[in-house]
């Protein structure tokens, strides 16, 4: 069969529609790269039958036959939703996730559920309670997290998209790390009926793909207004693919964050690659404004306080009673509590909830969760402001490319850090897209960040197609999964 590894959803349209290959053909092609990569790279907790794919999908729609990841956080009726936890590791959905519902009836094929750091807790999907997931790229190095999972099954063409999901930076760090896009929408525009929560006001779905064009089709599909989650927007679903064309309109400015750039910590071969990017995009006829951003210093710290806190309060629901883990052989209702959140969290979900207890506790509350939403209240506004004089704002993704596994297992502020250019727009609801700008001369890698003001995804659409029309980053993929 014509390989398909790489091939965008456009390429695979063309090819069903052409009847070159038909949607099982199809889908059984990507069951067996899975097959022959998956014990190389862990990409996935679970691969699921082709018939039973096929059962719950449409076999007509805007995304028929083409196969798809899905996080372990986000639900899908009949399958096991653990977040690689194994607090949940047999719970089994009794319904669809708003967004999943969508998809099925797109008829995409959800082929998989893809690993990820455990409840969404991490940066480097080493958290897994069940295995580790490995950059395609050099598979001794991290994928990024928490997403990782979704990250490299896009990246190593096991399928051409995935959905993950993001509190800080869990789909756009992983899409640096690996070479692929990965988009974090506008808070509310996706429904979050399904996914299962870490941080109620800053959780949204996200989607990976390997180009610009196909992250627009998917986002085609899932996004909109949605009568089950009371936080999503009143927009109505349109077609982010219209206005993608390669043309910008005049007097575009992006505003490079320099205080982004000049970070302590950035690696040189990072900076000089956005510096690239900045040069490319000036001969695309784009006006370049170098600006401060003083939130994005501050960022890091508020994330932390109120993902902490809100994750405590979401977990505080698996505690043995309804689903779930139960720990047997107790000798009391307390005693079940604490020995199956002893037994069912890792380490890391342990110390959030810890730290989220802390910061609400009577007597702290004031001093760090009350002055974080304080924060991120001028954040916001800081944000808005900005977008008053550019039209998007431009960072790196990550400080460097990808890291070794366990390069962070003595230092866990390091591997937190991961977040520090990311989760400002997470904390103010802005949308922003990780694009693939270059490779580090070990081979690994770089991606910078657009962000745009509320909705304007077209707008990070239009931006990233003209960029990509220009460079070949979106072209090279891993060889060893050739």
């Amino acid at each position: 069969m014509k390989s398909y590894a790489f091939a965008t959803i456009t390429e695979l349209q063309n090819e069903l529609k052409s009847k070159n290959v038909s949607a099982k053909e199809l889908l059984e092609y990507f069951s067996d790269r899975y097959a022959k990569y998956n014990s190389k790279l862990g990409a996935c907790l679970e691969l699921f039958t082709t018939q039973s794919v096929l059962e719950k999908s449409s076999s007509t729609g805007p995304l028929a036959g083409i196969p798809g990841s899905i996080k372990d956080n986000i639900c899908q009726e009949g399958r096991i939703a653990a977040c690689a936890s194994k607090i949940l590791a047999n719970y089994t959905s009794p319904y669809d996730a708003t967004i999943i519902k969508d998809l099925k009836e797109s008829g995409a094929l959800l082929l998989s559920r893809a690993n990820c750091d455990e409840f969404a807790m991490g940066s480097s999907t080493e958290t897994s309670a069940f295995q580790l997931s490995r950059n395609p790229w050099n598979t001794e190095c991290s994928p990024g997290g928490s997403s990782g999972g979704s990250a490299v099954a896009v990246a190593a063409g096991l399928v051409p998209w995935a959905l993950g999901s993001e509190t800080g930076g869990s789909v756009r760090q992983p899409a640096a790390l690996c070479g692929i896009y990965g988009l974090k929408p506008t808070y509310g525009l996706l429904s979050r009926y399904g996914l299962i929560a870490y941080a109620s006001s800053l959780d949204q779905v996200g989607i990976f793909t390997r180009s610009v064009m196909d992250n627009a089709k998917i986002l085609s599909v899932v996004a909109g207004q949605d009568i089950h989650d009371s936080t999503t927007l009143a927009v109505e679903k349109k077609d982010y693919t219209a206005h993608i064309n390669g043309k910008l309109k005049d007097n575009l400015t992006i505003g490079v964050i320099d205080n982004a750039l000049n970070a302590e910590g950035l690696d040189p071969e990072v900076r000089a690659a956005l510096e690239e990017v900045i040069k490319q995009y000036e001969k695309l006829g784009v006006k370049i404004k170098r600006i401060t951003v003083p939130a994005m210093d501050f960022s890091a710290a508020t994330y932390f306080i109120l993902s902490r806190a809100e994750a405590a309060s979401n977990l505080a629901r698996f505690d043995g009673v309804r689903y779930g883990l139960r720990a047997e052989n107790v000798s009391s209702l307390s005693d079940m509590y604490k020995t199956t959140r002893h037994d069912g969290f890792g380490a890391e979900v342990q110390a959030r909830i810890m730290v989220g207890n802390y910061v609400l506790s009577a007597g702290h509350a004031g001093k760090f969760y009350s002055n974080a939403q304080k924060v991120q209240n001028c954040m916001r506004q800081e944000i808005s402001d900005a977008f008053k004089d550019v039209d998007v704002l431009l960072a790196p993704t990550a400080a460097a490319p990808a890291f070794k596994i366990g390069a962070f297992n003595d230092n866990k502020l390091q591997l937190d850090l991961q977040d520090y250019f990311t989760c400002i727009a997470n904390l103010t609801g802005i949308p922003g897209l990780s694009i693939p700008c270059g490779f580090s001369k070990s081979g690994l890698p770089i991606g910078f960040q657009l962000m745009a003001p509320h909705l304007r995804e077209d707008l990070l659409y239009q931006m990233a197609y003209a960029y990509e029309q220009v460079t070949p980053w979106h072209t090279m993929h891993p060889e060893s999964f050739e």
